[in-house]
């Protein structure tokens, strides 16, 4: 990664069970890591103190809201709301999209991620318009074909915004507020062209 971009993140993703891999993370470069609230529990909060003592930005992923709220109480600054469920070892497709309002919306003082199965534009951008700051993909960009449409369609889109959202409008709009062609290309939106 470092030799493609120096201004890119680099955020260790293992399973995090040990103190040691975050100092194995730190050795290797790693700007970050991925604390997963269910698998670590009640420590949770000791391996996010010692991330941060030794420099490491932390993300901690979630999967239910008592795990979004366990987060918040420990004053996490990046969650990551995945669709899997690492303990039932199962896929749950609108799990992020459900739990998107129980944090500050885009751009607030948390940063808010989300993945798991979120593998086509249409996905990514479901998910930003209820409020996430990013998305985590993997499959969607790793050898695929289709990772430039995909990694364009992230970076040119100015999304409704979430407060917004649910107010049914499929739209998206250009940084000037006007509404851009999108999945629905030449077709009516909610009684916009």
């Amino acid at each position: 990664v470092r030799k493609i971009s120096d201004t890119a993140a680099v955020i260790m993703k293992d399973i995090v069970v040990d103190e040691i891999q975050l100092g194995l993370a730190k050795e290797a470069g790693a700007d970050g890591i991925l604390l997963i609230s269910s698998v670590l529990g009640p420590a949770l909060q000791n391996f996010m103190n010692l991330a941060t003592i030794i420099g490491l930005e932390v993300i901690v992923e979630c999967h239910t809201k008592d795990e979004v709220d366990k987060a918040l109480e420990l004053v996490a600054q990046n969650i990551l709301i995945s669709n899997y469920d690492r303990v039932g070892q199962q896929y749950y497709p609108d799990q992020a999209v459900k739990l998107a309002g129980l944090f500050p919306g885009s751009g607030g003082p948390i940063i808010s991620l989300c993945g798991g199965g979120v593998c086509t534009t249409d996905d990514m951008k479901r998910h930003l318009q209820v409020g996430y700051d990013g998305v985590v993909v993997g499959q969607a960009v790793m050898g695929s074909t289709k990772a430039p449409e995909f990694i364009r369609a992230v970076r040119d889109r100015t999304l409704l915004p979430a407060e917004l959202s649910h107010w049914g409008i499929g739209a998206e709009f250009d940084p000037d507020g006007n509404i851009m062609p999108g999945p629905k290309d030449n077709e009516e939106v909610n009684g916009y062209q």
